[in-house]
């Protein structure tokens, strides 16, 4: 929102931060989903050649720029934050909720997202969104709709926004693994709330992690970043907006900026193309990610880990714990091993591993190339489990037993229940972008009642708030025992 209301204001001096070694990792198979026939961008492309000047000293960005302007969007929201003043006398004659007066705060922001989809689906940062009541999109050509969140995830600040209509231009989607060092690219988004801006510069970095989305993930949520840095001018407003190559195609989402003041001053950060492909196909197929974890805490290798282990060099990256039960230690992985590759992929940091695991899925085989603490290069392979231990991918009706307006529950233990004094309820066990997070629930919240009627389990309360497309009235219960009535429409 307004591109830096929800991130940390980057030093220069601090980028270069190390994730945190307790890292759990992530896994994408090809699905014949809903995903598979919507995103079509590259349907309506024939990729050109990179164009140059008539001098042919400079790449020409023209043609790039005008193909891609056109599926970049404004993405504007408003934030309402309600809270519910009760009035016992009226409850007291006619009954919970009775009588009762609402008090709103509101807010906005501003950021971008692109069009990846001509039927509507549109991919942002979470952070533009993840407080948004109200959603609007606004096109290059000024035409405005209304957007509904299909899913968000924070771990990569990735969301996807769905707009009704048909025949909106899809941007085409390149592949991050090719770009090189010193490749010219454009990136393109609404900074400042100035519509289709494009500033160019070229690839600074690859595999960059700043530690900026651990602080703003719940708890469940292992932070993924492996950025591409560029020194593409990128401001306030453009959080969303479109890293593309010299042929147009999408790349990456830019997401932040290294800056001390608010405002570009060297280099930005995207969401590369492939780990975005993977994330937005599985919001648009099941409304969640669906995650394998190595089950491993991890280390970038350096000189003191290198010497303390006595490793051979600096490649590769550090199994400091191998978690008992998970993926790696079915495979036979050992604490002090070191990954060099994934498939035929090298892997020198926790960051470009991160990457390589997040475009997979539960059930995906990955051959990792090992080293062992005697030297030995050995090659393993395995099958990623996710946070539950299972192989198999969770289906659409699963998910939604258990998944409502972006929070997941659990029952209430007879040990809850009799400390507040409550014969039934179900809590919030996590909560991410969505309705329920806009109106102020947090993790813990106990939920009582929908529309004064009690709910006593979990599939029952999300299929009430699934079902329901008017107006919700929620009788909700803090950790505390405190009661409370929030209301929302959808």
């Amino acid at each position: 929102m307004n591109y830096l209301g929800f991130l940390k204001v980057f030093g220069i001096g601090i980028l270069g931060g190390t994730l945190p070694l307790a890292t759990f990792v992530v896994l994408n198979r090809p699905t014949d989903k809903l995903s598979d026939s919507v995103i079509d961008g590259n349907r309506y492309y024939n990729a050109q050649p990179v164009g140059y000047n008539l001098a042919g000293t400079s790449v020409d960005f023209t043609e790039a720029s005008a193909n891609t302007i056109n599926s970049v969007v404004h993405v504007t929201t408003k934030v309402v934050q309600t809270t519910f003043q009760r009035d016992p006398f009226q409850e007291f004659f006619y009954g919970p909720g009775a009588g009762g007066r609402e008090f709103k705060q509101f807010g906005s922001g501003a950021g971008s997202g692109v069009i990846i989809s001509s039927e509507g689906y549109i991919v942002t940062n979470n952070h533009v969104v993840k407080d948004a009541s109200e959603i609007e999109v606004i096109l290059n050509d000024n035409s405005k709709y209304t957007a509904k969140i299909v899913g968000a995830d924070p771990s990569t600040d990735i969301a996807v926004l769905k707009i009704e209509g048909t025949g909106f231009q899809p941007i085409p989607l390149g592949n991050s693994d090719d770009l090189k060092i010193g490749e010219w690219v454009l990136a393109v988004g609404n900074p400042f709330n100035l519509t289709s801006t494009v500033t160019a510069g070229i690839v600074s970095a690859k595999a960059r992690n700043i530690n900026l989305l651990g602080d703003r993930t719940n708890k469940d949520a292992v932070p993924i970043e492996s950025f591409i840095q560029t020194d593409a001018a990128v401001n306030p407003g453009n959080s969303g907006g479109a890293l593309v190559n010299t042929r147009g195609e999408l790349v990456g989402i830019n997401t932040a900026i290294a800056s001390q003041t608010g405002s570009y001053s060297g280099y930005s950060f995207a969401v590369p193309v492939n780990l975005v492909q993977k994330v937005m196909r599985d919001l648009i197929d099941y409304g969640i990610v669906q995650r394998g974890y190595l089950g491993v805490q991890i280390a970038d290798i350096t000189q003191e880990i290198k010497e303390k282990n006595n490793l051979v060099n600096l490649k590769g990256v550090f199994l400091a714990k191998v978690i008992e039960d998970g993926s790696a230690d079915k495979a036979g992985l050992k604490d002090g091993d070191v990954i060099l590759k994934i498939g035929n992929k090298e892997v020198n940091s926790v960051a470009s591993l991160q990457e390589e695991i997040g475009k997979r899925r539960p059930g995906d085989k990955v051959s990792l190339t090992i080293r062992k603490k005697d030297g030995e290069e050995v090659v393993k392979e395995l099958v990623l489990r996710n946070k539950d231990g299972e192989t198999t991918l969770m289906t659409k009706e699963e998910i939604k037993k258990n998944f409502a307006l972006g929070a997941t529950f659990t029952e209430l233990t007879a040990k809850e229940k009799k400390e507040l004094n409550i014969s039934y309820g179900v809590k919030v066990s996590s909560i991410g972008t969505g309705k329920l997070k806009s109106i102020g629930l947090k993790e813990g919240t106990i939920i009582t009642k929908v529309n004064n009627e009690p709910v006593e389990t979990v599939e029952q309360l999300t299929s009430k708030l699934n079902g329901i497309n008017r107006g919700i009235l929620l009788e909700v219960m803090s950790e505390s025992g405190k009661r409370d009535f929030v209301g929302f429409g959808l």
